[in-house]
């Protein structure tokens, strides 16, 4: 296996009873990606809400928008902007999974109010238009926008201008690499470091985790096949590095500002982040990678109930700190 991780199906004993306990909850679910998109939302978020409950407390909770803007492509979007207890000066940009079509800001405001403490930062997260019926570039625009409207946005929720950071998890970990490498194709200032949680990187499902792990626990390849189908909406996006970052050349990648990657050993995207993380370190780089080991695709949702979630965002939390230069 690349970057010398050893491939393992082994899950920590947390993190089957938290599966356990989930299945005996929620029973078993019809798989998302084969219902209408508005069935399968709905199943989704109805299946996030056990995740966001006793929710941290923040100094302010706002919902603020960021307008259209024609000339980039980028529709009217929504932004949840969550402030904790003594912010410091700037914010995180944190771009929800979900699969590219499913998902929002508040099926994952309980993981960001978490990133938003450990951080010590602001985190705002942009309502992006979904796939199918939004196919790329569609979700990317918005992110751009969001990107760079941010401060500006912000400023009436009391978000002060300092070190701007983006993230996201899964397919919000694609649109948070893509959305820097369309800026820096722009010749636009970007973010000053980013946070990648669990990305998918690239349309290939023959990796060594997506073949291991293909029929899951949790994500499947066949999941992914759809999330992607609907992502490029008939279009052949395999070598364009705003839809699958990996094919990115290796000027685009040596330019990106400093990242931290995190993934989840057992996950069929696992070794989306290991080839990132070789390629960048084969350009010099010399990027944080923290492979969380016992945990499924999507663990960070679950702060509530495990450990090891809590952690990954405290790390990546100190992370931010470190790559900002804040204490």
């Amino acid at each position: 296996m690349s970057d010398g991780v050893e491939l393992s199906d082994v899950l920590s004993d947390e993190m089957v009873a938290l599966m356990e306990r989930v299945l005996s909850e929620l029973g078993p679910l019809p798989d998302p990606t084969m219902l209408p998109p508005a069935e399968g939302r709905a199943q989704s978020l109805a299946a996030n809400v056990r995740c966001n409950v006793n929710l941290p407390r923040m100094e302010s909770v706002t919902e603020l928008v960021v307008a259209e803007d024609l000339s980039l492509g980028s529709a009217r979007c929504r932004l949840k902007v969550l402030v904790p207890p003594g912010a410091g000066a700037g914010a995180i940009l944190f771009v929800h999974g979900g699969g590219f079509a499913f998902c929002s800001p508040e099926t994952h405001e309980r993981c960001a109010r978490v990133l938003a403490l450990e951080s010590g930062l602001p985190v705002v997260l942009p309502d992006y238009r979904l796939a199918p019926e939004n196919p790329y570039p569609a979700g990317l625009k918005d992110v751009v926008a969001s990107l760079r409207n941010l401060f500006e946005v912000t400023a009436a929720a009391g978000v002060r201008h300092g070190p701007l950071l983006i993230s996201g998890d899964s397919a919000g970990a694609n649109l948070a690499l893509a959305a820097m490498l369309h800026e820096q194709a722009e010749g636009r200032a970007g973010p000053d470091a980013a946070l990648l949680f669990y990305g998918c990187y690239a349309r290939s499902f023959t990796t060594p985790s997506y073949v291991r792990f293909s029929e899951g626990p949790a994500l499947t390849r066949g999941k992914m096949q759809r999330y992607w189908s609907f992502y490029a909406g008939g279009r052949v996006v395999e070598e364009d590095p705003l839809a699958c970052p990996l094919v990115a050349s290796d000027a685009a990648l040596s330019a990106l500002p400093p990242l931290y990657l995190m993934a989840a050993a057992v996950d069929p995207l696992l070794s989306d982040t290991l080839s990132l993380s070789q390629r960048l370190r084969s350009l010099g780089r010399n990027d944080e990678l923290h492979i969380v080991p016992g945990v499924i695709h999507g663990f960070l949702q679950n702060t509530n109930e495990l450990s090891a979630a809590r952690e990954a965002l405290a790390a990546a939390g100190n992370a931010a700190r470190r790559l900002t230069r804040r204490p």
